[in-house]
């Protein structure tokens, strides 16, 4: 008998994947869309996230989020495909160690909305896939290392796989004693909130280790509908600790009053603000860069506008460091 599919997952499945189909949905006229671009990054969009994108205005901060553009086609010297040095960290299948006392797992290739500055859009995900043989190579590794105390579920997006994948990954999990945090690297409280339902938080119930969710939003505008704030609330509740990591992003949120609309919105949902990332430098995302030399006077408006729990650290990730790099 086939798994009952969930209202997320026929979200998910109807999700915008036609350049040409976002265009009439949000009455946008003109030639802004690169069809080329979306051949080798393709447009998938969900319906939930797209609801809140402003029609007929083609600066709108979350359509650049995922619009594909010809400014992705151009060759930039020192972008690349592997900004962060994922592919030397590999240790099994899936399995990035780079920072000491954690893991972290590409679970899946698989995400809810395609960023067009996603720092692993050209990842191998079919070479390196630890759901195969029901992770036993990612497991095998996390045994073999008492010094590791948490596990990050990144992806692609983890809450992509269903409940039962999830569930026999954090069953074989909760046996390990030296495992004490378990981490979800996720997007999907944000574009598709209907992915927190009531199957995912009795999961969650279930789970030994703290639960730590690091969410990605960009701009306010992304919080403001109610159904992501009713997520966001039940995952509070469930007793889930709740950041948010953010890319710092040329046109998007690049002045100070975005900064501080977004960290203050975030804490009106019990999310602390964690990381401002740096743009990673992977190709096809120059356009989306802001320069350090125009960041740090930016982070500097918002300290002045807010107190310091509600300012993000500004940070990079540098290849074969053993942490993240603070902009200072």
């Amino acid at each position: 008998m086939s798994a009952k599919v969930t209202v997320w997952q026929r979200e998910l499945a109807g999700a915008v994947r036609d350049p040409l189909l976002l265009m009439q949905a949000l009455n946008l006229v003109g030639e802004g869309v690169s069809v080329e671009a979306a051949r080798q990054f393709r447009l998938l969009v969900p319906h939930s996230y797209m609801a809140r994108m402003k029609p007929g205005d083609w600066n709108d901060p979350l359509l650049r989020q995922v619009l594909p553009l010809d400014d992705e086609l151009q060759v930039v010297e020192g972008f690349n495909h592997d900004p962060v040095g994922d592919q030397p960290s590999l240790v099994s299948d899936g399995v990035l160690h780079k920072y000491h006392g954690r893991v972290l797992l590409v679970t899946t290739g698989a995400c809810a909305v395609h960023c067009r500055y996603c720092f692993r859009r050209h990842f191998p995900y079919s070479e390196s896939n630890p759901v195969k043989g029901e992770w036993e190579g990612a497991l095998a590794y996390i045994r073999a290392n008492p010094d590791v105390r948490e596990v990050i579920l990144s992806g692609g997006d983890p809450l992509t796989l269903s409940d039962e994948r999830l569930a026999l990954f954090l069953g074989q999990l909760a046996a390990m004693p030296h495992i004490t945090r378990v981490r979800f690297h996720t997007r999907l409280p944000v574009v598709l909130p209907s992915r927190i339902d009531a199957g995912f938080l009795q999961l969650l119930a279930g789970i030994r280790q703290q639960v730590v969710m690091v969410i990605h939003a960009n701009h306010a505008q992304e919080l403001a509908a109610d159904d992501v704030q009713q997520a966001l609330a039940a995952l509070h509740s469930a007793g889930v600790t709740l950041l948010n990591q953010a890319v710092l992003l040329r046109g998007v949120n690049d002045s100070v009053q975005a900064q501080v609309d977004l960290s203050e919105s975030l804490f009106a949902q019990r999310v602390l603000p964690y990381y401002l990332h740096v743009l990673d430098r992977v190709a096809g995302a120059a356009h989306f860069e802001v320069p350090e030399s125009e960041a740090l006077p930016l982070l500097e408006g918002v300290r002045q506008r807010l107190p310091g729990f509600l300012v993000p650290k500004l940070v990079r990730e540098v290849a074969g460091e053993k942490a993240k790099t603070p902009v200072v």
